[in-house]
């Protein structure tokens, strides 16, 4: 098994403590000062492995992903399904991720309003992302961003309700928000 570099350490060891700052005091109230201090080093540091605050809360590590499985849909099927059912394909290969980090970041951001911008600002590039590979392999542009938008608006719908369920999967999530907007292929 291998073991963690010093820099994974100490980003691991900066979103914890993030967390439970966030948690406790709320996103808005927390500095990143107290986050580094909470960790054990200086805020230049933090700043080396964060370029804000709230990019402790919205990696997304998973656009790559999800625009090949679009791209990987047959050109024949239309833009709205190729679409929601790419992202489908992706979640299903995907492997679930590290479950309590993961749900802590979704329910903090949905419950700051502040932070749902924010993701909504995040999910713009995976838009952008989703519109070009939909137009690259045919979609008129304006049909191109519908079905774009569409899907990440379940996607992230499935995202915040998985955060404020108790348990659950994050791929049953995902899977159930897309069934509102395209029965299972």
């Amino acid at each position: 098994m291998e073991h963690p570099t010093k820099r994974e350490r100490t980003t691991a060891a900066l979103v914890h403590a993030a967390l439970d700052l966030f948690e406790r005091g709320g996103y808005e109230q927390t500095t990143v000062g107290e986050i580094a201090r909470a960790a054990g080093v200086t805020e230049m540091t933090f700043f080396r492995h964060f370029p804000t605050k709230e990019a402790v809360l919205l990696d997304d590590p998973y656009d790559p992903e999800l625009i090949a499985a679009v791209g990987a849909r047959p050109a024949s099927e239309p833009p709205f399904l190729r679409a929601a059912r790419g992202v489908r394909g992706a979640w299903r290969s995907l492997p679930e991720p590290e479950t309590p980090v993961i749900r802590r970041r979704i329910r903090i951001i949905a419950l700051t309003p502040s932070l749902r911008g924010a993701m909504w600002r995040s999910t713009g590039n995976t838009e952008r992302a989703l519109v070009e590979q939909l137009v690259a392999d045919g979609a008129a542009p304006a049909v191109a961003r519908v079905a774009a938008a569409s899907v990440l608006a379940a996607l992230v719908s499935g995202l915040y309700a998985w955060a404020e369920a108790p348990d659950g999967s994050l791929a049953e999530a995902i899977e159930l928000a897309l069934d509102v907007i395209d029965v299972r292929p």
